[in-house]
């Protein structure tokens, strides 16, 4: 096989991908995460469906790949997105910026989320988890270098747990858990003052 065969293969490998999350994202929004086989998906992407799990491992695999996709687009907003999200705000900023952030992220894939609970293999969400408490952390230090900044990063990362969202979305209560964390954040900042 010559050179463009190989180009048009990656190529098509990309595209197909591609179409694969973006199928599995259209029907969690509107079937929701119970209620999709990888046959609707395989044929909403126009793809078999060896293709997926050829692609992707299995069901789980491939809802940890769009997991990893948001986690990995919020990641790049952290790391060189403008500010305050991004660096150049003050700490406590970037803190509130990023709770607000990955509140939103959640509730934006509630559907997501509880296909994901179910996914087996969690190495490369433990690798953004680690991400997340290093980011949470080093603000932490910046902002109030007078607590146990390991310890409260991961007390403030629990607050975001996916089955405490999707209990408040679940009762409607969505709108009061933002605020209560935004508070909360704003809260352990304003202690440095």
């Amino acid at each position: 096989m010559g050179q463009q065969g190989l180009k048009r293969e990656r190529s098509d490998a990309a595209r197909n991908r591609r179409a694969i999350l973006d199928a599995t994202d259209e029907l969690l929004a509107q079937f929701g995460a119970g209620n999709i086989s990888i046959e609707q998906i395989a044929a909403a992407a126009g793809v078999g469906k060896g293709t997926i799990f050829h692609r992707f491992g299995s069901r789980a695999g491939l809802m940890e790949a769009l997991v990893v996709e948001r986690a990995q687009a919020l990641r790049e907003a952290v790391i060189d997105g403008p500010p305050p999200l991004g660096p150049g705000a003050p700490a406590a900023d970037r803190l509130l910026a990023f709770f607000d952030a990955m509140f939103e992220l959640i509730v934006d894939n509630v559907e997501l989320m509880r296909a994901h609970d179910n996914a087996t293999s969690h190495a490369q969400a433990d690798e953004i988890n680690a991400f997340w408490h290093r980011h949470i952390a080093g603000l932490l230090i910046e902002a109030r270098p007078d607590v146990d900044a390991t310890i409260l990063a991961r007390v403030l990362l629990s607050t975001l747990d996916p089955d405490v969202v999707l209990h408040h979305i679940r009762t409607r209560h969505t709108a009061r858990l933002a605020a209560t964390i935004h508070s909360l954040i704003a809260a352990v900042v304003a202690q440095g003052d």
